[in-house]
């Protein structure tokens, strides 16, 4: 096969993507501090987004060194169930935040992590069967005429993904909404409590605002021209278009681990340490609040 320079380009991204949440997936993994639900969260969109670079990798490694329609159809539901846990641990930990907020006086019991194993078995287990899908059989190797912009994926198939992930934008948008509105109450009652300046509350809600802006602007800039381009498109359309649309979505989850667990100041504490060299297993940390709003 010619080599195409837009398979390159993935192929590299992948590699940046694996790297980066690789380091996120140790540092959780390693540190028995980072058992609060908030880290639990965080480790699975970095274990999706992971799984996601390795995806592109392997999937440039079997097309131009392993060509095979089993092989294809493996590397592509890999990626269809990473990607998937990637975007729906994004609402996870949307929903986590907006709760830590809204029930702050009982986020901290037994119950929330229940809450929490329940959201990863069901995001992992959706993830898993959507990426089954195509090795399960539903697939358009033997009628070409459904294919998607995405081969060996059926436009059906590619249309579910599509409206799922308009529907998780959906809910994320509401729930940042109202953490947007829950941020500015608290900040106004505290600057009144403590006899703040009104500059001070103003500068302390458009931090709040802005955050939450770069996380949902972030988000639909890389994911919405892919999934409005897997409706709009079909076999027939070219493949430089998937491409364009595509590769901003692979870029969601390379700035991931930026926003949110590099931003964590905890975690933080932990890269830095291995970065001296006195790296200790039993880091004396105490989780006591979500990720950064």
């Amino acid at each position: 096969l010619v080599l195409n320079p837009w398979d390159v380009i993935l192929c590299i991204s992948g590699t940046i993507i694996s790297c980066e949440n690789a380091i996120v997936v140790v540092v959780i993994f390693y540190t028995p501090a980072f058992r609060a639900p908030m880290f639990l969260l965080i480790g699975s969109l970095a274990t999706a987004d992971l799984l996601a670079g390795l995806g592109l990798i392997l999937h440039f490694a079997f097309v131009y060194f392993i060509p095979s329609e089993a092989v294809s159809l493996v590397t592509v539901g890999l990626l269809v169930t990473s990607f998937t846990a990637s975007v729906s641990s994004l609402l996870t930990i949307t929903i986590d935040r907006y709760l830590s907020l809204y029930n702050a006086l009982t986020y901290y019991s037994e119950r929330t992590v229940t809450r929490t194993y329940i959201m990863l078995i069901l995001t992992w287990g959706a993830s898993i069967c959507y990426g089954l899908l195509p090795i399960m059989g539903w697939n358009c190797l033997k009628e070409p005429s459904t294919c998607s912009i995405v081969k060996p994926l059926t436009k059906n198939h590619l249309i579910i993904l599509s409206v799922s992930f308009f529907m998780v934008f959906a809910v994320m948008l509401q729930l940042y909404v109202q953490i947007c509105k829950i941020v500015c109450r608290h900040a106004h009652q505290i600057a009144v409590q403590r006899h703040f300046l009104a500059s001070s509350h103003y500068v302390t809600t458009r931090k709040g605002i802005a955050t939450l802006a770069v996380i949902l602007g972030t988000f639909a800039s890389c994911w919405l021209p892919f999934a409005i381009y897997c409706l709009l498109g079909d076999s027939s359309s070219p493949a430089l278009y998937t491409y364009v649309t595509l590769l901003p979505a692979t870029y969601n989850s390379m700035i991931n681990p930026v926003i949110y667990a590099f931003r964590n100041q905890e975690i933080q504490k932990v890269l830095w340490t291995v970065c001296c060299g006195c790296f200790s297993s039993a880091m004396p940390f105490r989780s006591r609040s979500p990720s950064d709003v």
